[in-house]
């Protein structure tokens, strides 16, 4: 499993990826493990060690883990796969992390074995880089508890008196203790080669274009245009529009169009960040500057260096941490928490938010210096319903990624199916439509999907068909245009006036086309 692959997953790719590979991996070992626990933890020391690999090569650790940073590659691991883990309080030598949302989903309560992976990918990696670790599943979403809570002990000696799964690294072996009971599960790092060459080849699982914007309607059309403008600059972007709409692919297609696309994209969702971490996280922290603080932690602004950080919901900052990040926007500049050291940023901001900061600045909930700090380039994107145009191509380009993902046969929309996708508000956006249609996908027993999950009245539904005709008669249009300018392209060797005497436009119009439709006339001329 390489850093593509992890980049990848989704909880329910992960899953798929899961089952597969139990059934691949007991074939290839014959193993004859004795009860499901032990199955699990199994595969969970098999897949730490890939795993593991994979999120140091994004977080560039290369030497010996310190706890700090053993804490952020499980943290990364879990989040890159659908959680929402943070770093708890803990004393020394205890890593504690905490999880709001399971990546499993509402799966996890029907099988609340599936928390053992966590506990022996946890425990593996903490054996391998510190000899030993004792993992305690403190509170689980899966049995009923509104969080998860996780304790890793890696100090042997003063925690034998705890509960949980132990591991340890010896002689090129991971070994796992279960809590409360004589088993013992073992793995060599070679295992670990059933993993890591596991979805190597591009049609395996489909890589999600984060920079690629679609849609042609003109309030997308709008977007991109602006995206083209402020990529090459280093102007602060503020962007605007309801949960779901694509905020984060829209920071992407700017830090690919800049001159910084070699570099780190770096996003963070500041409403996820507890105040008392917000700090620490963006700015990072010295050795000893507070309890548990037993290592220099990097923030944000330092990974992010020479890149782009992209601050996501960050109306959800405090005040206080408002102001500080107005320092660093003002002079370039910051300190780590405990630390007396200046550092220099070069790193360009993007920031998002689903409320309209000027409203906060108003109820006195948002600092006006840090507003109008922000506030030089605004791309607003609209809702879904606002552009229901972009439902079709939306829909085609996600039931195409589908196909990729689950390696099955293309699948189309029924007829029936067409007038509640026009007329259904999307309330969720993009991210709603993109979960419904995958959901749908999995569930159609044909090519042709005859059932969504929303709902909208048969009136409703009635007065969709002319958006859904209007809809597709332009898509239709655009795709023949598209066509028509890659064949005259072709026979003119891409000479852009001889293509408009060809149509009987002028080359102006033949550029207009060409611009709007993405397409390059110089792919077609002869080096």
């Amino acid at each position: 499993m390489n850093n593509r692959l992890l980049s990848r997953l989704t909880p329910v790719s992960f899953l798929q990826a899961f089952v597969i590979h139990s059934v691949n991996l007991w074939k290839k070992q014959n193993l004859k493990l004795s009860n499901q626990d032990n199955s699990i933890q199994y595969l969970g020391l098999s897949a730490s060690s890939c795993f593991e690999d994979t999120v140091r090569k994004q977080l560039e650790f290369q030497d010996a883990l310190t706890h700090d940073q053993y804490a952020d590659v499980i943290i990364e691991i879990k989040n890159q796969i659908g959680g929402e883990f943070t770093r708890a309080s803990s004393g020394e030598g205890v890593i504690r992390v905490e999880n709001t949302r399971c990546p499993f989903g509402a799966l996890v309560k029907e099988t609340p074995e599936l928390c053992q992976m966590t506990s022996s990918v946890f425990g593996g990696i903490a054996a391998r880089n510190f000899g030993y670790a004792q993992v305690e599943l403190r509170k689980r979403i899966a049995v009923g508890d509104p969080v998860c809570d996780v304790a890793i002990y890696l100090n042997r000696e003063n925690h034998q008196h705890r509960h949980g799964d132990e591991y340890f690294f010896q002689d090129g072996e991971l070994i796992s203790k279960l809590d409360d009971t004589d088993a013992i599960v073992q793995v060599t790092d070679k295992t670990n080669r059933y993993w890591c060459s596991c979805g190597t080849t591009e049609t395996a699982i489909v890589q999600k274009n984060q920079t690629l914007v679609i849609g042609h309607s003109k309030a997308i059309r709008n977007v991109t245009d602006a995206i083209g403008i402020v990529a090459p600059t280093m102007a602060n972007v503020l962007i605007g529009g309801e949960t779901g709409v694509g905020k984060e692919i829209i920071a992407r297609a700017i830090h690919a169009a800049s001159g910084r696309n070699p570099e780190k994209f770096v996003a963070v969702n500041c409403a996820a960040i507890a105040e008392s971490l917000i700090e620490s996280a963006l700015f990072g922290h010295e050795k000893g500057a507070f309890t548990g603080a037993y290592n220099v932690h990097k923030g944000f602004f330092e990974r992010a260096c020479t890149g782009t950080l992209f601050l996501d919901e960050i109306d959800g900052l405090s005040l206080t941490s408002q102001a500080k990040l107005l320092r660093v926007l003002q002079e370039g500049e910051f300190e780590r928490v405990g630390g007396r050291q200046l550092i220099k940023t070069d790193v360009r901001i993007i920031v998002a938010s689903n409320r309209k900061l000027k409203d906060l600045v108003s109820a006195g909930e948002f600092r006006k210096d840090l507003f109008y700090r922000l506030n030089i380039v605004i791309i607003d994107i609209p809702p879904l319903r606002e552009r229901r145009d972009d439902i079709v191509v939306l829909a085609d380009h996600f039931l195409k990624q589908l196909s990729v993902k689950y390696q099955k046969p293309p699948k189309n929309l029924g007829e029936q199916v067409w007038p509640k996708m026009m007329r259904y508000d999307w309330p969720g956006n993009i991210r709603e439509l993109e979960n419904v249609l995958e959901s749908a996908f999995l569930f159609a027993k044909t090519e042709v999907i005859e059932n969504v999950a929303v709902e909208v009245s048969d009136s409703e539904a009635d007065q969709a068909h002319h958006s859904l005709l209007q809809a597709t008669k332009e898509k239709i249009a655009r795709d023949v245009e598209i066509k028509l300018l890659h064949d005259a392209l072709a026979r003119c060797s891409g000479n852009v006036s001889a293509v408009a005497r060809e149509m009987g436009i002028t080359p102006r119009a033949i550029h207009q086309k060409l611009k709007k439709h993405r397409i390059d006339a110089d792919e077609y001329r002869t080096k």
